[in-house]
């Protein structure tokens, strides 16, 4: 597996209209075939690949992307998430991120999205507002939002083992709630 394998993949005609909405039959496609990659790169086996835009990029995505779909509905969809964001900074501090089309710098700014932390959701927002990404920069202002207001995302508790609030029950149950 190398990284232009997973590029390939995950920016294909095939693939990209599942990014967010996946069904089950490609989270299981997904796990078939990437489950391997990303326990590698889980463990630290694929470090090489963050010094090249299009490496730091693949990932960026195996560690961010891939266990949302593989491990939907479990703690491990966000088990990597720490490990994207070091390699997304790592991308970032070296300027990878200026080499990349807007979808591809997309992928590699969504980490800090997914955080449950406020200094990476503002630097989420900054990011994509500077690359001019205005519809990823709604979003991210949105997750923002939710972790400013509840200092986490409520729809994580369950997978995780948490106990909501009444306040995060109240939310999770309402129009305007995010459910991932």
């Amino acid at each position: 597996m190398d990284a232009n394998t997973i590029i390939n993949f995950w920016f294909s005609t095939e693939v990209q209209p599942l990014w967010f909405n996946s069904t089950e039959a490609f989270d299981n496609k997904l796990k078939a075939r990437f489950l391997d990659t990303w326990l590698a790169a889980a463990d630290e086996q694929l470090e090489s690949w963050r010094d090249s835009e299009l490496g730091a990029l693949a990932l960026v995505i195996i560690l961010d992307q891939f266990p949302l779909n593989i491990f939907r509905g479990k703690p491990l969809a966000f088990s990597t998430d720490a490990q994207s964001r070091k390699v997304a900074r790592h991308a970032i501090e070296q300027n990878l991120d200026q080499a990349l089309n807007d979808e591809q710098k997309a992928f590699l700014y969504m980490p800090f999205m997914h955080s449950e932390l406020i200094e990476d959701q503002n630097r989420s927002v900054a990011l994509f507002e500077a690359a001019g990404l205005q519809d990823n920069a709604r979003f991210a202002q949105h997750h923002r939002e939710i972790v400013r207001r509840f200092g986490r995302f409520p729809h994580r508790n369950e997978i995780l083992g948490r106990t909501s609030t009444a306040e995060e029950l109240e939310w999770l149950a309402s129009d305007e709630a995010f459910h991932g």
